[in-house]
Formats: structure tokens, C-alpha cells, sequence
């Protein structure tokens, strides 16, 4: 039978396997594509600014994602502690998005506002001055470190190629605009944007 000659053939199965696998994800992921869910921005979405964009680098830097996701799941139990489960236009600007799965420390896609930035700043300096029982890794360091501001225009530069729509007057203002801040300025303002826009949407 064919499928015999299939099993017996080992380069031919792993090519077969693999026209298969190659097939099935374009049915999956082409798509995505085209669908306006994924493709336009929720309400309330905005391309990041300066500050945040740059705060967003140094939560990838730090490794942040490995310990909190940024993925509200729509159950009961996630809804009832993070608010609104997430949807894909809130991550149409993210490149790479944050969704994540690993959770040592708590889902922070509905961080933003909920502590002040006074909190913020203690708890990423030394977390146990604020929550004596948490076992996540202080960055002192982010206060005396101060951000690269020539670089800013040019991660503007790339993220608009990549589609996120950031005018000639956000990329000519961008260097300012972070100048002189540290990196634990612009990290707080990242993580007090998280999850902003949501809160204007109905409950879920």
C-alpha cells in the first residue's frame, strides 16, 4: 500500500511531514493577517511614546517576561483579580507582544495605575521594602543608569517600518523627550501604561 512505501522511506516521510506541518500553520497564521481583530488597535491603543517605548526596552532587558505575562485569560478567576481579559488589538503596536505564560510573579497586563510611581520606583529598587514576602530580584542599578537618548529615533525609525504609525515630528522629538531620564523613569512609565485602555471598555 502507499502509506507503506511512506513509513519505509524515511526522507520521503520527513518531507511529506513537514509539506504537512508547513501547510497547516499558513492555514493558521495567514489569516491573522487579514482579520481586523488582530489588525486594528483597540480602543484607547496608542503607539508608545518615547518614554515608553524605551521603558519597554529595559523590561525586555531585565528579563521582566520571564516571571510576569501580560495576558489577561477570559476566565472568571482572571477577570475577577486583573480586570478585562486581554484581546489581540491591545498588542498591535508590541513587537515582539508579551503575552508570555510563566507567572512566579503576578500578570501585569493591568498594572497601569494601580500603584503610584513612588510605589513603582521602591518596589523595582528593593520589592521586599513593600511586599515582605516576594521573592523578585531588586534593580537598583535602573536608578543610576540613564537612557541612551540617541537611540530613541532610531528604534522609531524601525518600529515604523514594522508598521506602527509614529510621525516625523515623534521621531525628530523623540531624543528629547527622554533626555537626562534614567532607566527606572522610563520603566515605571511603561508599566503605568499597562492595561490603561482597558479600563474604558465595558466589563467583561
Amino acid at each position: 500500500m502507499k502509506h507503506d512505501a511512506i513509513e519505509r522511506n524515511l526522507g520521503l516521510l520527513a518531507v511529506l511531514t513537514a509539506l504537512v506541518i508547513s501547510v497547516a500553520g499558513l492555514v493558521e497564521i495567514v489569516p491573522l493577517y487579514f482579520a481586523t481583530e488582530t489588525t486594528t488597535p483597540a480602543p484607547g491603543v496608542m503607539p508608545y511614546t518615547a518614554a515608553e517605548l524605551e521603558g519597554r526596552d529595559i523590561y525586555l532587558r531585565e528579563g521582566c517576561y520571564n516571571c510576569h505575562s501580560q495576558m489577561v485569560r477570559p476566565l472568571l478567576s482572571e477577570t475577577e483579580r486583573y480586570g478585562h481579559y486581554s484581546v489581540a488589538g491591545e498588542s498591535v503596536y508590541d513587537h515582539p507582544f508579551q503575552f508570555g505564560s510563566k507567572r512566579t510573579g503576578p500578570d501585569l497586563a493591568r498594572v497601569g495605575g494601580r500603584y503610584t510611581d513612588a510605589w513603582q520606583r521602591i518596589h523595582l529598587a528593593n520589592p521586599r521594602d513593600v511586599v515582605p514576602e516576594s521573592n523578585m530580584p531588586g534593580f537598583p542599578w535602573l536608578n543610576k543608569n540613564v537612557v541612551d537618548d540617541s537611540l530613541t529615533p532610531r528604534k522609531m525609525r524601525a518600529l515604523r517600518f514594522a508598521g506602527v504609525p509614529y510621525s516625523d515630528e515623534d521621531v525628530a522629538g523623540a531624543s528629547e523627550a527622554v533626555k537626562g531620564k534614567t532607566e527606572m523613569d522610563v520603566l515605571v512609565a511603561y508599566l503605568q501604561l499597562l492595561g490603561k485602555a482597558s479600563r474604558t471598555w465595558d466589563a467583561p
